[in-house]
């Protein structure tokens, strides 16, 4: 099967659609399908290599953070691209690349399928004052998106409802993504991991809260050093990996709960390759969150052996076990209930890492690709059967 990908954001960009996309062209590759992937540059300059093809764009993170818009003319490329008549079309974002996606599959009468991995409406205060009309806006125009596909895949039930709430009626799958579960598999280092807390100041004594992921509004972090603070002068640390646009706001917050390192430790990003370590350096991995999709972060922290205390979301459900892999909390009291449930259990916490990894497993890389290839061929199948018929009639 001849599969193109397209998507806004690829390599050298780091985040979950990146993840997700990488993954699953590699898996499908191994699978013996020819796979090609359409997305935006990081300058004005196009250009295809390695089965990639680069659009030309320019920087769009007043309209969604980290977005771009194609500046460069595709025809040649999108020309070049119909001329491989792929079998199938699979977009991973709903704006540049989405027309380009579109406009191939209808070219050569084959499928577009589109995973819908962003719930908008948790961004809205990047585009709009209102909250109300960012909703609505987000209603209208997933619905726009989806009317113009045969087939959606959403990460969570918790997206799918969302989808069918917002109006949808194209068929919506649900297929978590899969993550390469190998730089994850190992077990923690404790030379590494002692150089990591040396270099943070860390004693050895503490706990450590880690969170990995981007420092944003929607991220709730706030949540997080409100708990932190309720500990007072308790040995817990919560270290904070990551970078992005709310930092310096919560350095501020920080600061203005009286919290100071190593109760607290900003440690920027880090390298992807170096990202296990800094898990395992988590006795607890925490989140305040309901921005999510799926959150792959979970389930690299799960991968790693780290337990977890997230705030309860839908797209958790059947993830995070109470008491097996770790919680979900309701609210601040909640958390710190749960928290000191983990704190007086040393003894069961080699069970919670087990049960971790045990967890992870179902969202192999390997397994996403077999469950997405599986839509693929239903999609082929349904437009041949519908060809078929016309024909006929």
């Amino acid at each position: 099967m001849k599969i193109l990908i397209t998507s806004d954001w690829y390599s050298p960009a780091v985040n979950g659609v990146v993840t997700s996309v990488k993954n699953l062209r590699r898996e499908l590759e191994r699978r013996g399908h020819e796979v090609r992937v359409l997305t935006l540059s990081q300058n004005r300059r196009s250009w295809e290599k390695d089965g990639v093809t680069y659009l030309g764009s320019i920087a769009a993170g007043l309209v969604y953070p980290g977005a771009r818009l194609r500046t460069a003319l595709a025809g040649k490329w999108v020309r070049e691209l119909i001329a491989w008549r792929p079998d199938v079309v699979h977009s991973q974002c709903e704006f540049s690349t989405f027309f380009l996606a579109r406009r191939i599959a209808e070219e050569l009468d084959v499928p577009l399928v589109h995973t819908y991995h962003t719930v908008y409406e948790d961004y809205t205060h990047y585009f709009s004052p209102s909250v109300r009309f960012g909703k609505q806006a987000v209603a209208v125009f997933s619905r726009w998106v989806a009317a113009r596909t045969d087939c959606l895949i959403a990460p969570t039930g918790k997206v799918r409802m969302l989808l069918q709430g917002y109006g949808v009626r194209q068929p919506v799958f649900v297929v978590p993504s899969g993550i390469d579960l190998t730089p994850f598999s190992g077990e923690a280092d404790p030379w590494r991991t002692a150089v990591l807390r040396a270099s943070l100041n860390i004693p050895t004594d503490r706990t450590i809260l880690v969170f990995v992921g981007r420092l944003a509004e929607e991220k709730n972090i706030d949540e997080l050093l409100r708990c932190r603070a309720a500990l007072g002068s308790a040995p817990v640390t919560l270290l904070l990996v990551g970078d992005g646009p709310d930092r310096p706001r919560l350095e501020r917050e920080t600061a203005a709960l009286g919290l100071t390192a190593p109760d607290v430790i900003f440690a920027g990003m880090v390298a992807p390759e170096q990202v296990a370590d800094w898990y395992r350096l988590g006795d607890l991995f925490v989140s305040a969150s309901t921005s999510e999709t799926q959150g792959l972060t979970y389930i690299e922290a799960l991968a790693a052996g780290v337990p977890t205390l997230c705030r309860a979301d839908p797209c958790l459900t059947g993830v995070i076990r109470s008491g097996e892999n770790g919680w979900q909390y309701q609210n601040e009291a909640d958390f710190q209930s749960k928290l000191a449930l983990f704190l007086s259990q040393p003894h069961h916490r080699g069970r919670m890492s087990r049960n971790a990894r045990t967890t992870a497993a179902e969202f192999s890389a390997q397994r996403f690709a077999e469950r997405v290839e599986s839509i693929y061929e239903e999609q082929i199948t349904r437009r041949a059967a519908a060809f078929c018929h016309e024909v006929s009639a």
